[in-house]
């Protein structure tokens, strides 16, 4: 009688009923012999041993205890030969080497949401594969999207996520889609950034931003957020010039002007360059840990307030708002947002009731 392998499995996997009909042969049991012991008809023994039924984890453990052998044994060699049999199908393989190529095209991308957004639009596995190399830019799906290779994050220290790694590409792709029309200039882009608060009173004041960051060399790109990629902006060096991108997540004003001037405070304090880029969560209070959030955070407040920031008294009231916003030329709900950071305004405040949204100002840029 053969000895029945455990592990490792055999080179050369044969049909478990074979296996079945030696431990009976080396017995002298007959099939109906073995059927009796189990309590089941001969036919089912039959059927194991003639490769016509597969075992079950019943069965496996009632030939087992019949034979003195486990449940796992018998199951694993039936599960030994059908796997070897499935790898001599090339039909089978086939479909397996498309489940492998959509899990390495899930690693880099949300198909789905970016098939929702209209970023992927191919539904035919191989023109699917090329628009994610393309949009990451990757020679193969096995490689690492550039970015992730060549530069680094400079304030964070854990990688992005599937969701922040693609709106990262998106955004870069947007850029690389119209350039700036002039070379970048540090002065112009402190220029701009000192005059954003007095001009940004409305949605409808946001929709030329691009044009006036172009001026300066800069690029300007929204990327709507991705659901839970918890990604407020983001700042990087795409051939050769700055590349801010918004994802309007909160869309409220006073959030999405902070978010800009934050991500201009990276480039003009050069925390970004072509060898580090920077995707992040604003309010994220980790941010706090990093000393170039810190201050892009100071400068941005200095670039929102450019004569200074309020002095805030004891009471605060709507008309006090209202007057300082007048004083100062920015939005009423620029003010409501700089005390509701402060702390010295709750964030359900009524004050902030009906606050501008820049969302249609921002889509428009696409």
């Amino acid at each position: 009688m053969r000895s029945v392998p455990t592990d490792p499995p055999p080179i050369n996997p044969e049909p478990v009923g074979t296996w079945l009909a030696d431990e009976l042969e080396a017995r002298d049991w007959s099939q109906a012999d073995f059927a009796a012991i189990l309590g089941r008809p001969t036919q089912f023994v039959s059927e194991i041993i003639n490769g016509k039924k597969e075992i079950t984890r019943e069965s496996a453990a009632q030939i087992g205890a019949a034979l003195g052998q486990t449940a796992e044994m018998w199951l694993n060699l039936q599960d030994q030969y059908l796997l070897a049999e499935q790898a001599k199908n090339v039909s089978a393989q086939a479909k397996l080497n498309d489940v492998r190529k959509r899990a390495l095209i899930s690693k880099h991308a949300p198909v789905q949401l970016l098939r929702k957004r209209g970023i992927l639009r191919a539904t035919e596995l191989g023109a699917l594969e090329k628009e994610v190399k393309e949009l990451f830019e990757l020679e193969s799906l096995e490689d690492e999207p550039k970015f992730l290779v060549s530069a680094r994050r400079a304030n964070k220290n854990e990688d992005l996520s599937v969701l922040q790694r693609s709106w990262f590409a998106c955004v870069r792709r947007q850029a690389r889609l119209q350039p700036p029309s002039k070379p970048y200039s540090a002065k112009a882009l402190q220029r701009l950034a000192r005059s954003l608060s007095k001009t940004l009173h409305a949605s409808d004041d946001f929709a030329n931003l691009p044009g006036r960051f172009a001026e300066a060399g800069v690029r300007l790109v929204f990327v709507d957020a991705f659901p839970s990629a918890k990604i407020d902006g983001g700042a990087m060096y795409v051939d050769g010039y700055p590349v801010i991108g918004l994802s309007g997540r909160g869309k409220r004003l006073d959030k999405v002007l902070f978010t800009l001037l934050h991500e201009i405070a990276h480039v003009l304090l050069a925390h970004v360059d072509s060898n580090h880029y920077i995707v992040e969560e604003i309010d994220d209070p980790q941010s706090a840990h990093s000393a170039h959030e810190k201050q892009a955070d100071d400068a941005a407040g200095d670039l929102l307030f450019p004569d200074g920031p309020p002095r805030v008294p004891a009471r605060i009231s709507g008309p006090w708002v209202d007057q300082v916003a007048a004083e100062l030329g920015v939005s009423r709900i620029v003010v409501i947002g700089h005390l509701q950071h402060l702390r010295r305004l709750d964030w359900r405040t009524t004050l902030a009731k009906n606050a501008p949204s820049v969302g249609d100002a921002l889509e428009s840029w696409e």
